[in-house]
């Protein structure tokens, strides 16, 4: 059995993004054994899906832990993986082509490896864009929509209201001008025509309470929700507006009408957010996107129009 090695070790976004490639590898390879090297707040969701045979969560041991980053090494030699998709494409990444042996077919930017993904000028491409090039000069010529249906969750626990609208005002709290402010995010959910729903992690808790005391209909479920609870919200929201950030991403993979707010701080050329129905709004500065023109980018939304 052909043994197949898929690197894919984080953030949310980026993996969300991945789904396409995951698929167009699983049905490259419908024989082989597919594994993917990922890390620990992923592995969950990749075990989830349909794609992968198994799931290894240890692929970014810290490279001052010698004895965590040889017990990969082993691992990823003793597997003797036939082939590798290194969609991570990092420094990090392409070190472990030396783990993994020379014998096994290499997709990616390592060094001297079988199928470089040979564009100059592949950091200015679309991540999708990027990783399906890179598959394509791997030999792969099939990309099927992946089907996101076996990501879904009960929400009957949360008691939510018929139609509602998810936000999503956190982000990187490294990165704060990727946040459009919460007064905003507040401002727009006083205004929709149907309640809003905020997700996130539990630091966005204050987030939430201040949208909540604009808009006290809305429904805080920060540090309430996983990655199905994520989806099935996706597949049963009126739209979505957030900030770049994972959630985002995951939401718009899920088919949610999705309105994606950038800054200056990310280039949505690179890594907006993809989907059947995803807008993004961009201003240099977010604190100076005009909450009705977000609600105008909203409406269209809903009729269609994005």
């Amino acid at each position: 059995m052909m043994r197949v090695l898929v690197i894919k070790l984080a953030a949310l976004g980026d993996f969300a993004q991945a789904f396409g490639p995951f698929a167009a590898i699983r049905a490259h390879h419908p024989g082989a054994r597919v594994t993917l090297l990922t890390t620990k707040p992923y592995a969950p969701l990749a075990r989830m899906s349909p794609w992968f045979d198994e799931v290894w969560e240890d692929g970014r041991p810290d490279w001052t832990d010698i004895p965590a980053v040889l017990r990969l090494a082993r691992r990823l030699r003793a597997a003797r993986f036939d082939r590798v998709y290194d969609l991570q494409t990092s420094s990090r990444s392409s070190r472990y082509r030396w783990f993994v042996g020379r014998r096994a077919e290499w997709s990616g930017i390592a060094p001297g490896c079988s199928h470089p993904h040979a564009n100059p000028r592949r950091d200015f491409m679309h991540t999708a864009e990027r990783q399906r090039e890179q598959l394509e000069m791997a030999g792969i010529r099939e990309f099927p929509d992946p089907d996101v249906s076996w990501l879904d969750a009960d929400l009957s626990r949360f008691g939510l209201p018929g139609r509602f609208a998810l936000l999503v005002p956190g982000a990187s709290p490294g990165r704060p001008a990727k946040r459009w402010p919460a007064e905003r995010f507040a401002a727009l959910a006083a205004l929709l025509d149907l309640p809003a729903v905020v997700i996130g992690g539990p630091a966005e808790a204050p987030l939430a309470a201040t949208i909540r005391a604009a808009a006290p209909a809305t429904v805080d479920l920060t540090g309430k929700t996983g990655f199905a609870d994520i989806a099935a919200l996706a597949r049963r929201a009126a739209a979505c507006v957030g900030n770049d950030t994972g959630p985002t991403h995951l939401v718009a993979a899920c088919g949610c009408p999705t309105l994606a707010l950038f800054g200056e701080d990310s280039d949505p050329a690179l890594c907006a957010p993809r989907g059947a129905s995803v807008v993004v709004l961009r201003s240099r500065t977010l604190g100076t996107l005009d909450v009705a023109e977000v609600l105008e980018a909203v409406a269209a939304l809903r009729n269609g129009g994005g």
